[in-house]
């Protein structure tokens, strides 16, 4: 199976001097194709600014990040934005939404900010919106739906580009535990019939189990991985 996500000595410091922080401290990962990794830690690991260098959403202090191969520190800044854009979906814990606007607009506004007509972003949102059965509040507003439910308009606003990954940080941080394992298997699911990888950054260990591989991280280091790619 190919490597798609590698990083190499990743180091990632925060502030210089004697009030320097080095949240990362020459992290080694390589993330396969259609994987199911959790990365684990307390708050203050290092979890999320992992997963923040792998998603090209920071550079780091040194070290470097590989997307298929190619070295994203190589990379144009438009280069970059374009890898994140067409391969990569995201979904966090808090849901960024615009409350004013309907489902279905904030679901496709990557396709709108990427230029597509609103005929070709409608029928593409509809699409996701069906694949997290939400096709029914594609004109509510955002405001007016429960949180399981932002969640998953989240999620089809990931899919909105058919991403080859979608990094996932405490996805079900502010949600019950069923509505949480509904979210969770609408995840597992695009995973296992669409083959899109998937990074979790998360605390929660009934998450991680769930997980082909689990990477636990203290103070910036890996300290131990269990299970296995497919």
């Amino acid at each position: 199976m190919a490597t798609l996500i590698e990083a190499k000595q990743l180091v990632k410091t925060y502030g210089k001097g004697e009030g320097s922080f080095t949240a990362l401290k020459g992290l080694d990962i390589a993330i396969e194709e259609g994987e199911v990794v959790a990365v684990i830690g307390k708050s203050g690991s290092g979890k999320s600014t992992l997963m923040h260098l792998l998603a090209l959403l920071d550079s780091p202090t040194s070290g470097s990040v590989s997307i298929g191969g190619i070295n994203a520190s190589k990379l144009n800044r438009k280069k970059v934005n374009k890898i994140r854009n067409d391969e990569f979906g995201f979904v966090f814990q808090q849901f960024f939404l615009n409350g004013d606007e309907s489902v279905l607009s904030n679901v496709v506004l990557p396709l709108k900010i990427a230029g597509l007509s609103p005929r070709a972003r409608k029928k593409r949102g509809l699409e996701v919106l069906r694949a997290v059965e939400l096709e029914d509040k594609a004109q509510n507003k955002a405001s007016d739906l429960s949180g399981g439910q932002k969640q998953r308009v989240c999620i089809a606003r990931a899919l909105i580009n058919n991403p080859r990954v979608i990094f996932a940080d405490e996805p079900t941080g502010n949600l019950d535990s069923v509505t949480g394992k509904k979210v969770e298997d609408i995840l597992f699911t695009l995973n296992k019939e669409q083959g899109i990888t998937l990074i979790f950054v998360t605390h929660d260990e009934d998450l991680a189990k769930r997980c082909q591989r689990r990477i636990y991280i203290k103070d910036g280091q890996i300290m131990k991985q269990s299970g296995s790619s497919k």
